[in-house]
C-alpha cells in the first residue's frame, strides 16, 4: 500500500488508509517496525476480531495443500519474495489468522472485499480496479443526490 500511495498518479487520493491488527503485547517491536517501515497509516486494534470475521475467520491453512512438496515449494516462494523485498519475518504472535482488505464507499459501507491468501501477494491491478469502481460509484451516487 505504501508504494501505491506514493505513486505520482495518486490512485488512492480521496481514500483514507488504515490497518486493523488483532493483537498487541506479543510482538510490539515487530508491529512498530511494520508500521514505521511498511504501513505508515493509522492502525486500529480489533479486539473482538470483527473485521477478521468479515473475512470468514480465514486461516493460513484455508485452501492449503497437505502435499509436503507443495508446502515446501510455497514456503520457498514466500521466503524468496520476503528476501527480494528485504523484509525480515519472525514467528512471534498467533500468525494463523488471515485478513485482507476492505474498501468502503463515501457512505461508510463496505463495497469491496479481497481476502488474503497465504503465500500469494495481493494483485495490485485488482485492488486498483476496485478503488476505481468504488470512486466511480461514489461519484454516481453524488450526482443522483444533486
Amino acid at each position: 500500500m505504501l508504494r501505491l500511495s506514493a505513486r505520482e498518479d495518486s490512485p488512492l487520493d480521496g481514500f483514507n488508509l488504515f490497518g486493523i491488527i488483532k493483537e498487541t503485547g506479543v510482538d510490539d517491536l515487530g508491529l512498530e517496525e511494520f508500521h514505521s517501515q511498511y504501513f505508515p497509516f493509522p492502525l486500529y486494534l480489533d479486539e473482538e476480531l470483527k473485521f477478521y470475521e468479515a473475512f470468514g475467520k480465514g486461516s493460513i491453512f484455508s485452501g492449503l495443500s497437505w502435499n509436503p512438496l507443495t508446502i515446501y515449494r510455497s514456503m520457498k516462494e514466500v521466503g524468496k519474495r520476503l528476501k527480494e523485498k528485504e523484509i525480515e519475518g519472525n514467528l512471534k504472535g498467533e500468525g494463523l489468522t488471515t485478513g485482507g482488505f476492505l474498501i468502503f464507499g463515501s457512505d461508510g459501507e463496505p463495497k469491496y472485499m479481497y481476502p488474503e491468501e497465504t503465500g500469494i501477494p495481493i494483485d495490485e491491478d485488482i485492488f486498483l480496479q476496485a478503488v476505481k469502481d468504488v470512486r466511480y460509484n461514489n461519484r454516481q451516487s453524488i450526482q443522483k443526490e444533486l
